[in-house]
């Protein structure tokens, strides 16, 4: 006689619904792609100012509807499309393209980012960067990933080895930019979902945005920590809805945070 299954466990629950997120994010990517470096792309603006084109709107929709089919009790946050409020406890964060401008310039480091936020905080987050075929993931209790292989970040503990990048330099403060300078921190821009990828497989030491949506780092909690390293906005909060962020190694965290609130 076969025998019933038991309650499926909340760390199975969790790996079959990141499978899920990394193949949503995997398809909007090749959405994406569909666009890319394409001639005659209509780049629009939004009534902030910052550019979003149909492949935005397409890849949004892609992973909308599949999250409304799926899971319709699910709430969603997406930069393009807006709130839907959901019944479930659980809601999902969807930013389409995560570095419009980098996409809209032909630059093939722009992501398609999902993250799953329930009652403990974002269980699941996917970084997706279709144009270099990279995927890194993560869910709570089950480790960070890079394209299947465990993902880590780096050891490094001194601000005069590491390597630390942004988005942009423009919302820094001047004391800021040169107490980083000073301290012999190598500045690069490799920004956007991408940084923080960097940072979740050791390439860089840290990654901050001095400002930020939730929709732009919702997944970087969970992929960042457990990766290894740690997530903050820059009060030192772990919350993705603090307005900016800092993701590190960890080793280097407090010394950043110090640096990078200066007046």
């Amino acid at each position: 006689m076969e025998q019933a299954e038991g309650p499926v466990q909340p760390g199975e629950e969790l790996a079959r619904l990141l499978e899920e997120a990394v193949d949503l994010a995997r398809r909007a990517g090749e959405v994406t792609l569909g666009f890319f470096r394409a001639s005659g792309l209509a780049v629009e603006h939004k009534a902030d100012g910052t550019p979003v084109t149909q492949a935005d709107r397409q890849a949004e929709r892609l992973i909308r509807s599949e999250l409304e089919k799926r899971h319709p009790a699910d709430g969603i946050v997406g930069e393009e499309e807006g709130v839907k409020l959901g019944e479930s406890g659980r809601r999902w964060f969807v930013d389409p393209i995560d570095g419009t401008i980098a996409f809209t310039r032909g630059v093939g480091t722009y992501t398609n980012l999902l993250a799953l936020e329930d009652e403990q905080g974002i269980a699941i987050g996917v970084i997706n960067v279709p144009a270099l075929g990279e995927t890194v993931y993560a869910a709570r209790g089950l480790g960070c990933y890079w394209n299947g292989a465990p993902a880590h970040v780096s050891d490094c503990d001194q601000l005069a080895e590491s390597y630390v990048t942004t988005s942009a330099f423009d919302n820094w403060t001047d004391s800021a930019l040169l107490a980083l300078k000073q301290a012999g921190a190598q500045l690069r821009t490799w920004s956007d979902g991408f940084g923080y990828a960097l940072v979740a497989t050791g390439r860089v030491d840290a990654m901050t945005d001095m400002e930020a949506e939730s929709y732009d780092i919702a997944p970087v909690p969970v992929i960042v920590s457990e990766a290894g390293g740690r997530f903050s906005d820059l009060s030192g909060l772990m919350r993705h809805d603090g307005g900016s962020a800092l993701a590190s190694n960890g080793r280097l965290h407090e010394d950043l945070l110090a640096m990078l609130v200066l007046p």
